[in-house]
């Protein structure tokens, strides 16, 4: 429950941060051009809200609030937040405002250069968010990164990374030619884009031709995984009451064989164990299969060497054995890079771009069966932060955070940024703006693809997130 908690903490801090942001590049925007805001407020407020410069008491506190002609508040529904732009069809869908004659210092009376301004506003903000984030924190933590040559043992390939010509103990170096100097899970993008691949084997450098174009979801979703550190299967650290802590496993233990199988790596444990998922995702996968599937019989010794322990153990009821492997992080030496305050920018900035391009070459897989099944809510977003508060996690998830709701609202949805600016290109060739009516119905079409993307996001979340709590 108290990971849970930290989790929901962090997003809401997360969001609540960045929404904030983005709306106030519209307001910011909206204000520069003398076009009148009259909401601006984080969370929504359907029926009441916790907060207004509106309220009563607080203008009999501050009375020249009352004459501001914008209302700042607070709602009761942290799910984001929204600023109110007079004489313009949003969310809101205030009709009765459009049917007045426009005024000057509306929204749908200023020239077109400067509507786009006040549209795409939100979106510079949440890109300038994340850059200033990534510099901030290569000034205050640097960074750790491990070097590819550094991966002295190399890693070990399933058995379509065999199929394609990549063997245990290979080190990547290159792709298409460009030096792969560190490691990262960037990897499977940049191999899913990959015509040949340069790997260092046993001292030689061999260059491999891949036969067939590589999709980067079905690579992250194989088991075993497709590429793995070719690492020993030593325990990092044994789950409390755990069969396997239970029957004398500790931190430095060993494990060398599964249900009779030898095992030397942790890919040799993944390959040992994946037999067990394929029948227990079997449709006819029977209660009794279940239950038998769940007893493992498991070799390991001991850190010294000294002792080995031959146990059948009975797994939890998520299957697993209640053990933590050794990280690569921890396992090979990794290098340690401080920056200042001229070169944190630049490292920010180059940060940024890769995520940003790294993320906008992924939207490819939302359009495939596989990629909408991957689509995920709050409960997703919540998922990726730790369990425990660590400042440096928070902040690099908090920018990478603001680079997606960048790019989401950047896509030509109707109802979205996006949408808007889209029909503001249209305007601006035409020379004809989209009547009121217009407007409305494009609104409510953007409000209807968004709630059935919410739908679908909350839908994967109950499936992969909420279900195995209870099955």
């Amino acid at each position: 429950m108290e990971t849970i908690l930290i989790k929901a903490l962090q997003l809401l801090c997360c969001l609540s941060l960045l929404v904030v942001l983005h709306e106030g590049g519209h307001f910011g925007f909206a204000k520069l051009f003398r076009v009148r805001v009259e909401k601006f407020y984080m969370f929504f407020n359907p029926y009441f809200h916790l907060f207004s410069t509106r309220d009563k008491w607080f203008t009999r506190l501050f009375p020249h609030f009352a004459k501001n002609q914008t209302e700042y508040g607070i709602g009761w529904v942290p799910l984001g937040g929204y600023v109110k732009i007079a004489g313009m069809v949003d969310e809101s869908m205030d009709t009765e405002q459009m049917k007045q004659p426009a005024k000057p210092d509306e929204f749908r009376s200023q020239k077109v250069w400067k509507r786009f301004f006040i549209m795409v506003g939100g979106v510079l903000m949440n890109l300038v968010t994340a850059l200033v984030i990534y510099s901030a924190v290569m000034l205050t933590w640097g960074r750790d990164y491990l070097p590819m040559r550094s991966v002295e043992q190399g890693f070990q390939f399933n058995e379509h990374a065999q199929q394609l010509g990549f063997r245990d103990k290979d080190i990547i170096l290159k792709v298409d030619d460009k030096e792969i100097p560190e490691w990262s899970t960037a990897i499977y993008r940049k191999l899913s884009n990959a015509q040949r691949v340069t790997v260092l084997r046993q001292g030689e450098e061999v260059v491999i031709e891949l036969t067939e174009k590589l999709n980067m979801l079905k690579m992250l979703q194989e088991e075993p995984p497709f590429i793995s550190f070719y690492m020993p299967a030593v325990i990092d650290s044994v789950l409390p009451g755990s069969a396997i802590g239970k029957a004398g496993a500790v931190k430095g233990s060993r494990l060398m064989a599964v249900n009779g199988r030898e095992i030397t790596t942790w890919g040799d444990f993944d390959r040992a164990m994946q037999p067990r998922s394929d029948v227990l995702s079997m449709p006819d996968c029977t209660h009794e299969d279940s239950v038998a599937l769940r007893q493992l019989d498991v070799v390991f010794a001991s850190p010294d060497g000294a002792r080995v322990d031959s146990v059948c153990l009975t797994l939890d009821e998520h299957y697993m054995l209640g053990i933590l492997r050794t990280m690569p992080y921890s396992f090979y030496e990794t290098q340690h890079q401080d920056y200042n305050l001229l070169t944190c920018i630049p490292a920010g900035l180059e940060k940024g771009w890769s995520t940003l391009t790294g993320y906008v070459s992924d939207l490819k897989y939302v359009a495939s069966a596989d990629g909408a099944k991957s689509v995920g809510s709050f409960i997703t977003i919540g998922n990726i932060f730790p369990s425990a508060w660590d400042w440096q996690q928070f902040w690099s998830l908090t920018a990478f955070i603001s680079i997606i709701l960048a790019v989401m609202n950047i896509l030509p949805i109707p109802g979205l940024d996006g949408g808007h600016i889209l029909l503001l290109f249209v305007e601006a060739v035409t020379g004809r703006q989209p009547s009121d009516k217009v407007m409305e119905w494009i609104e409510r079409i953007g409000m209807f693809i968004l709630i059935a993307l919410m739908l679908l996001a909350f839908s994967n979340d109950i499936r992969n997130f909420i279900l195995p709590l209870f099955f």
